[in-house]
This record gives structure tokens, C-alpha cells and sequence, in this order.
């Protein structure tokens, strides 16, 4: 008999919701994790009374009920809607793309006036790639020009997709996006679930709640002693990168990071709104945050006196950074279905979340995951 019926390698979300399930099961759960906190990227640090993502915003949303009762039984969510806004060269554009963005881009007021514009772009995107002999969209750039026209592109996509992913759109692969929404609605709520918003006290209280009478152990690395962790465990939930579980045997793949530089500003209110995207490409940074209207409204705000930002700068991963998104392009994922098929021969491990799977995961699929895997 092994002191534990599971190791969870790794506290964010996909971890300590399968620690949540397995203690409720009566099982007895070892969660440790490298960093010197609990809950992976979703971990907040209080500055100056705001709650800060320290590792980018997070902002819960989802469809399935089962889902948000379960969040919501730990800790109750607020009414946070996410309408981002996006600047360029000092021209603020409503996302995603909506009649206001349209009023403010060519002063159309109907939605069948910003239809015939939007049409009109798309049809002659569609004219020139058919004269350059292509049956279909050869790249990201071609596929966005398809889906919202030569006026949109250049304005509030083109700069900050290159930024994000660090190459330039006709490098990127079509696939990378699938859709870009057009809503003929003054409506800035970017999100179309059903439910959304922001744990009240911050993500903290989310993850301390799923770990409750659980044994966790931060900056505490597997790969440091690994027969010594698994040997504790019946079976090991594992949720870093797939790739360092089987040692880099495929070779490495890639992911973008990001870095942020964190400010305190002396002033209540810097931008009016959470997330501000910049999509003008001279513009080093993506977008800035200004964490506390996750969690204060309207005239809210200003009871703070201070408020704190974080400017966001996309980057190619390296060793010792930490890997955000996955580069899902042909040569990674030919890599990862090496790495899937061996996995698959490990009887005692279980292998979940944005990492282990290599694939981007928002926070409620994860948690469904988690489920899914535990049930």
C-alpha cells in the first residue's frame, strides 16, 4: 500500500479540480507544484487591495451549467462582463467586432450598411486570391481577409496577431483562425456563454477551496527526485509539458510565453476598462490590464485611490520560462501525436490540461476535463 492514491503534479486548474473530486471520493491526494504559490497561472497577488493576475486575465466563462454551479459552490462569482477594447494609434475600436466597431471605423449606423461594407472587402479579397490561382486561404492573413475585409485586417487584427505569435500573418498557417465573429448588434459582450465573470476575492479563494483537506507542497519539483514522488502514489495526475515527462525524446516543442511588467500608477482609474488591446504593430506590447475592474464597477473604482497595470508582451518560449500557448502548427502537433501515443502506454498516469495535452484550454473546459478524466 502506497501512502497516497494519487500524486497531482502541478495546482492549476485541471489539478485541483481532480484533487477536489478525489478527496470528495475518499481518496487521499499529494498535490505538489514547482512554483512558490498554488494554482498555477490563475494565482493572484494583492497589491495595494487590488487583486492582480499575476500571469495574464482571466475571466471565467461557459455555457454548462454543471460547470458554473460547480465554481460557484466554492466560491460565488461576480456580474464581471468582458467587453475589451482595442487601440489604435490612439483610436479606441469596441471588440469583437460589433456595430460599434463599424460607427467607429467608416460611420455605417445600420447593420445593413456595415453588411455591404464588410461584404464588398470580402468579396474582393476573394477575387485577388483567386487570381493568384489559390482554391482556398493559403494563409492566416488570406483567411482573416476572407472573414472581415482589407479595413478590419489591418486595423485591429493583422499587428496584433503578429505580436502574439511573433511571425508575421502570411507565415502563419490559415487554420490558426477558424473565425473572427462579425455581430451586427451594439453589443461590446464579448463572450457569447451564458454565464460569466470573475471569482469574488479573486482566484485565490477558487483554488484554496478545491485544495481544502488536501496535502499540497509548493516549490517542489517532480523531475528533482521523481522515483521518490512517484513512489508515494498509486497513480500520478501529471499536468506540466508532455514533452519533459518523456525527456524530450521527440524534441522539444514550442510554445509562446509572455512577459508583463507590473506598475502601480498614483491615480484611480487609468483606462476606464480591464483589458485594452494595442493593435497598431509599433506598439511593443499586446494589451494592457488594469486588474481592478475584475472586481470593481461603475463608481466603485475610484473607493481605491491607486491602481495597478500590467503591460503584456508576447515572446518565444525558452527553457526556465514559463510556456503559455502551444504553437499548434503541423510540425508541434505531428510532434505531440508521438508523444499522445506514449501516454497512452503509461497504466498509471494520467496526462491533463493546457500542457500535458498540448492545446490551448480556457478555464471552464479544463475544469470539465478534469471531470471528465476523474469520472
Amino acid at each position: 500500500m502506497k501512502r497516497y492514491d494519487f500524486l497531482i503534479v502541478g495546482s492549476g486548474l485541471f489539478g485541483a479540480t481532480f484533487a477536489h473530486l478525489a478527496r470528495r471520493a475518499g481518496k487521499k491526494c499529494l498535490v505538489i507544484d514547482k512554483r512558490p504559490h498554488l494554482g498555477g497561472n490563475v494565482f493572484c497577488e494583492e497589491v495595494e487591495g487590488i487583486h492582480v493576475h499575476k500571469y495574464g486575465a482571466h475571466i471565467f466563462h461557459t455555457s454548462d451549467r454543471r460547470i458554473w454551479d460547480f465554481v460557484n459552490s466554492i466560491v460565488e462569482f461576480n456580474r464581471y462582463t468582458n467587453s475589451p477594447v482595442a487601440n489604435y494609434k490612439g483610436t479606441l475600436y469596441n471588440l469583437p467586432f460589433n456595430m460599434n466597431t463599424f460607427y467607429e471605423m467608416w460611420g455605417v449606423r445600420t447593420p445593413a450598411e456595415a453588411q455591404a461594407k464588410i461584404g464588398a472587402q470580402r468579396a474582393e479579397a476573394l477575387r485577388a486570391m483567386r487570381e493568384a490561382g489559390a482554391d482556398g486561404p493559403r494563409n492566416l492573413e488570406e483567411q482573416a481577409l476572407l472573414l472581415v475585409g482589407k479595413d478590419i485586417y489591418e486595423t485591429l487584427v493583422r499587428g496584433y496577431t503578429e505580436k502574439q505569435w511573433g511571425r508575421k500573418c502570411t507565415d502563419l498557417p490559415a487554420f490558426i483562425i477558424k473565425r473572427l465573429p462579425v455581430r451586427l448588434v451594439f453589443d461590446n459582450n464579448y463572450f457569447n456563454d451564458k454565464y460569466q465573470g470573475v471569482p469574488i476575492g479573486g482566484y485565490n479563494r477558487l483554488v484554496d477551496g478545491l485544495l481544502e483537506g488536501t496535502e499540497t507542497r509548493t516549490g517542489a519539483d517532480f523531475f528533482a527526485d521523481r522515483s521518490h514522488w512517484t513512489d508515494l502514489a498509486e497513480k500520478v495526475v501529471f499536468t506540466g509539458m508532455i514533452d519533459e515527462y518523456f525527456g524530450c525524446c521527440f524534441g522539444r516543442l514550442e510554445y509562446r510565453t509572455v512577459r508583463f511588467e507590473q506598475e502601480v500608477l498614483d491615480e484611480p482609474n487609468f483606462q476606464g476598462n480591464a483589458v485594452v488591446n494595442y493593435t497598431d504593430k509599433d506598439v511593443p506590447f499586446t494589451r494592457i490590464i488594469e486588474h481592478k475592474h475584475f472586481e470593481l464597477f461603475g463608481q466603485q473604482v475610484y473607493a481605491v485611490p491607486r491602481t495597478v497595470i500590467s503591460r503584456e508582451f508576447s515572446t518565444e518560449w525558452k527553457a526556465g520560462m514559463e510556456p503559455y500557448y502551444p504553437v499548434n502548427d503541423t510540425r508541434n502537433d505531428a510532434v505531440y501525436a508521438r508523444y499522445a501515443a506514449l501516454a497512452k502506454q503509461e497504466r498509471n498516469v494520467i496526462f491533463g490540461g493546457r500542457l500535458a495535452e498540448y492545446k490551448y484550454y480556457d478555464m471552464a473546459p479544463v475544469i470539465g476535463a478534469a471531470m471528465s478524466y476523474f469520472d
